[in-house]
């Protein structure tokens, strides 16, 4: 073993021994000899020996306070898929336990979320099954991940987006949702820095522009808390921290709520931490006795917890000298829960108890998606669920009995009724927020007490319209379970109907006598066993038509070109310039594409004669080409042009999005355009005084249809309601 080899493993085992838990340092040890003989003579993509990764995932999970199995996995979670060890010998030299955590481990480290829609939702089911086997499996790849987005730089540029959006719509939301706020804010901080470097530099630089004054300013105002309440609650234990925003959670208010920096009232914050829920709220009254606290900008997330159990009192209040900050108090056991989420609360750790009833309560919506997705046969509807479900954004409303239900931003009274019980669901006929009547759409907001007014009426059951009103998969989940049990007749009338709708309206013609055999490679490629099923599947929502309609269009247009006759045309000598385009009677002249209408293969062109600038090629009926071009001034300089039949290029498009403002919705944006593989040029985001968004974005395409194709996959964005293309 070399001695950086040596130095490493001594720094490990120092990290490890500096906790308070009791560890099998031997075991470490020898997992830690395996790691790196295992990985001998193997190099990561930064050009390091390969064991300094799982190294570092070890000194992550360390540090998260988890146990020796967690640990040893870690160091060995790349063995397995990487090197000639097997699980068997890992089993044998480690035991069961870690052996079953590495098997987990290498299985979702296989797995790759940036390809096929099914596949991705696939591969996210069955990380969501290993998690609720054993959560240790999603910590330790969460400090996988960690890891490699730190390293992230050593990649190629569109490996770094990737990563990133990956990381931001899964690996974000799931530490979220487990309570691990340093990981789930570092992960955060880094994916936006390589999706918008610029927005991330200029945070930054506002950070430490604005650094020293406000940390004096921060200081005072602490130590004066500390005075006082040492004078005002002798004896009772306390402690003080200092906090600043994260970069990406300052970005989300800056660059998505349209706020300037000094809008954001909560980038720095004082955290008072003490012994007991009383105390808490005694410093609450006793800060608002120092300070002036501002309205509306209190949060008791004691009494009401975040789904991932956070609590904490959050109070801005301003200082003498002008200066708006956060208090955050907490007891000592909430602040350990705040920094290490579910880890604080690990089953498995030696030497802590843990409840398990608190534990099993954390890892039910686990089984709730997975339950959910048993309803549905849209795979895509997973990742969906993913984005809404384990939402960062909650609002908390309250039944008339006082239950506080938490939805994520945006639920429905639809939503809050399926959120009580099913049946209250499926027999709502309206609802009152606040003790007026609103409609079923009504968006919930925090603190509203929401009264859902039902029915006994016999056969009274949900509309087919409420699956576009609900937002969360729990509310649609059990819309399609009712509709799939107790609807099946309309269902599969309802489908059929949809289904040869569709057909018609992309102009899919299929014989009467052929029309069996059509529908049954279609039912059978959707694991139906009869036609009735898969019309019944999307008449309660199983099956989205606007997700199976292009395959079966692309293989109808496949089947029609093959069965006409091939026709050979003649071979056109055309020169084209480089953009593609021919102009009649001119060879070897410098062409360009005009900026004001972008034209693209497909639109009808005509050229313009320039003065010392060669050719400029406008679509027909842009603003600048004349409508009558005998009328014009200069007829002669107007020139016709068409497209090249062969030569194909890549031309740039500006496209204009309009949309109801969200947060996440430039990052639904660019991971849209990126999983198209389109080159984007340039994004550009504005929020609208009427609530709504403009986004406007450049990007690369080859033509007309391909744009149209870009188009159809943003506008099927949630929220979006126009997507237009623009000149530049």
């Amino acid at each position: 073993m070399t001695e950086s080899e040596l130095n490493n493993k001594k720094e490990l085992i120092d990290l490890i021994s500096s906790q308070k838990a009791k560890y099998d340092i031997p075991l470490i040890e020898k997992a830690y000899d395996l790691c790196v003989k295992a990985h001998s003579g193997q190099k990561r993509f930064t050009n390091e020996d390969y064991y300094i990764h799982p190294f570092n995932v070890a000194k992550i999970i360390v540090e998260m306070g988890m146990d020796t199995s967690s640990i040893a996995a870690a160091l060995l979670h790349d063995v397995v898929e990487d090197t000639d060890v097997s699980l068997e010998e890992i089993s044998k030299m480690f035991g069961e336990e870690v052996a079953l955590i590495v098997d987990g481990v290498t299985k979702i480290g296989r797995l790759s979320f940036t390809t096929k829609e099914q596949q991705q939702a696939e591969n996210l089911r069955k990380m969501l099954i290993a998690m609720g086997r054993d959560i240790r499996v999603i910590i330790i790849k969460l400090a996988d991940r960690l890891h490699n987005m730190r390293t992230l730089d050593a990649m190629p540029e569109y490996k770094q987006r990737e990563k990133s959006v990956e990381t931001l719509e899964v690996f974000a939301p799931i530490a979220h949702r487990l309570g691990i706020r340093p990981v789930k804010e570092e992960l955060e901080d880094l994916a936006i820095k390589h999706l918008d470097p610029v927005a991330y530099a200029e945070i930054e630089d506002l950070l430490k522009t604005r650094k020293p004054q406000r940390e004096q300013i921060l200081e005072e105002a602490k130590q004066k808390i500390e005075t006082y309440l040492r004078k005002e609650m002798p004896g009772v234990h306390l402690a003080f921290q200092g906090r600043v925003k994260s970069v990406h959670g300052i970005y989300r208010k800056m660059f998505l709520q349209g706020k300037d920096f000094d809008e954001i009232y909560d980038v720095y914050a004082i955290r008072i931490i003490t012994d007991t829920v009383a105390d808490c709220y005694n410093i609450l009254g006793i800060m608002h006795d120092i300070f002036q606290p501002i309205p509306n900008r209190f949060k008791d997330y004691i009494a009401t917890p975040k789904p991932n159990m956070y609590q904490s009192l959050h109070t801005t209040v301003i200082s003498r000298s002008g200066l708006t900050f956060e208090i955050q108090i907490r007891t000592f056991e909430m602040h350990h829960t705040a920094e290490f989420g579910i880890a604080a609360h690990w089953k498995y750790k030696e030497g802590i108890s843990s409840n398990d009833e608190k534990l099993e309560e954390r890892l039910a919506w686990i089984r709730q998606i997975l339950d959910s997705q048993d309803e549905s046969e849209d795979a895509s509807e997973l990742l969906r669920t993913i984005k809404v479900d384990l939402s960062q954004e909650d609002v908390f409303a309250v039944t008339p009995k006082g239950d506080v239900i938490n939805l994520p931003v945006g639920s429905t009274i639809v939503d809050f009724a399926f959120a009580i019980h099913s049946a209250v669901g499926i027999k709502m006929v309206g609802a009152k927020a606040d003790g007026k009547i609103v409609p079923i759409n009504h968006e919930i907001k925090t603190g509203e007490v929401i009264e859902i007014i039902t029915t006994n009426q016999a056969g009274h059951g949900p509309s087919r319209d409420w699956m576009n009103i609900a937002v969360t998969n729990q509310a649609k989940s059990k819309i399609r379970s009712w509709f799939k049990k107790e609807k099946r007749p309309e269902n599969i009338e309802h489908g059929r109907d949809s289904f040869e709708k569709e057909l018609r309206r992309l102009g899919i013609i299929i014989k009467e006598s052929e029309y069996e055999e059509f529908i049954s490679e279609i039912y059978n490629r959707y694991h139906f066993m009869t036609a009735d099923d898969f019309y019944a599947a999307i008449g309660y929502g199983g099956i989205l038509l606007s997700k199976i309609m292009p395959r079966i269009r692309d293989d109808y247009n496949k089947k029609l070109q093959s069965s006409k006759p091939i026709q050979v045309a003649e071979p056109v000598d055309e020169k084209a310039s480089s953009e593609g385009v021919v102009v009649e009677g001119i060879d070897n002249c410098l062409v360009r594409i005009s900026k004001c209408c972008a034209p693209l293969p497909g639109d009808e062109i005509i050229g313009f004669i320039t003065r010392g600038h060669g050719v400029s090629i406008h679509k027909r009926d842009c603003t600048n080409v004349p409508k009558d071009i005998s009328k014009c001034e200069e007829p002669e300089r107007w020139i016709p042009a068409h497209w090249h039949t062969k030569k194909t290029s890549k031309f740039t498009s500006t496209i204009q999005i309009s949309a109801i403002f969200k947060d996440g919705l430039i990052v639904d944006v660019m991971t849209t355009i990126n999983n198209m593989r389109i080159p984007m040029n340039s994004i550009n985001a504005k929020r609208l005084k009427d609530g709504n968004c403009s986004i406007i974005t450049t990007v690369s395409c080859e033509s007309v249809e391909h744009l149209k194709s870009i188009i159809s996959n943003l506008e099927k964005i949630s929220g979006v309601f126009s997507v237009e293309r623009i000149g530049q």
